[in-house]
């Protein structure tokens, strides 16, 4: 099998590219720095550039996981990275792939209230960021469909792992003492470890699962707090005060505050229905990754 993967050296997409090479598939990576897996064809380049070129090559699946992070502020970087990118992507490989898989987030629910978020749950994005990833998949959705191409979009919970915001962000500054809580931290958040959201990925493909959605999330949706309260036991760290969500605004970000601060319970059935998770509850998985991180 040949595939490409964008965002090839980010958290996820290098732990996904590893794991196709184990399996055996011809993976080309495609980044815009770092290092990827050598056994992986490497691309380097910028797909917000229009004249940007990709190999002369046909690829049985796509996943599409490179995006600026809902942290960024300047929001013609957003456009640009998350659906400029998109859609010149796609002018490169329209005639080169048979199948894409479009990586996204629960953002694009907004927020449910009490109901609990699934595949059938209308999308109403209540932040720029969101908008505009949504608008990315609806262009991929449009034109796939109009030329025959298979397309399925993951929708993935807060994940995290060894690595990526987990890590630098959540830990790191954990360990400092230097994290707050935006807010309260009493809103619900559905999780997933970055293994489990590779294991998901993979499945799309191996079930030939096309035209569909999968909410990727673990099965035990939690409070921020208590989230972090298990962290904060695992390393032996003090619990963290919280700060005034306009502060934390001022400080990461608007979108990126609103979507970590806004509650959502989400259902797993569908995706878990063709992949077994390695960690089908936070409460698995953060002991299994702290221990990991510390070893």
């Amino acid at each position: 099998m040949k595939v490409l993967v964008t965002g090839g050296t980010g958290f996820i997409g290098s732990k996904l590219v590893d794991k196709l090479v184990n399996r055996g598939a011809s993976v080309t990576c495609l980044i815009r720095k770092g290092i990827s897996n050598p056994a992986a064809k490497t691309v380097t380049g910028d797909l917000t550039y229009p004249d940007f070129i990709l190999p002369d090559e046909e690829y049985d699946v796509v996943y599409h996981l490179a995006a600026a992070w809902p942290g960024e502020k300047n929001q013609k970087i957003l456009k640009a990275v998350n659906y400029d990118g998109t859609v010149n992507l796609f002018s490169l490989l329209k005639e080169k792939t048979k199948f894409i898989v479009y990586v996204s987030g629960l953002g694009v629910f907004g927020n449910p209230g009490n109901n609990v978020v699934d595949e059938n749950s209308p999308i109403k994005p209540h932040t720029e960021y969101a908008k505009i990833r949504l608008e990315a998949q609806k262009f991929l959705e449009s034109n796939c469909k109009e030329l025959g191409i298979a397309f399925s979009v993951a929708y993935l919970g807060d994940v995290y792992g060894n690595g990526g915001w987990f890590k630098n962000i959540l830990v790191e500054r954990l360990k400092k003492g230097a994290f707050r809580l935006p807010g309260s931290g009493e809103y619900y958040r559905s999780f997933v470890h970055v293994d489990d959201v590779v294991s998901a990925l993979e499945s799309i493909i191996e079930k030939n699962a096309i035209n569909q959605s999968f909410v990727v999330a673990d099965s035990t949706s939690v409070t921020f707090k208590n989230f972090v309260s298990l962290i904060c036991k695992e390393l032996g760290v003090k619990e963290p005060g919280s700060i005034p969500t306009i502060l934390a605004k001022a400080v990461m970000g608007g979108d990126f505050v609103n979507l970590l601060t806004t509650s959502i319970k989400t259902s797993n059935n569908k995706i878990t229905s063709i992949c077994d998770f390695a960690y089908k509850s936070y409460l698995e998985g953060i002991p299994a990754t702290i221990s990991e991180m510390k070893s």
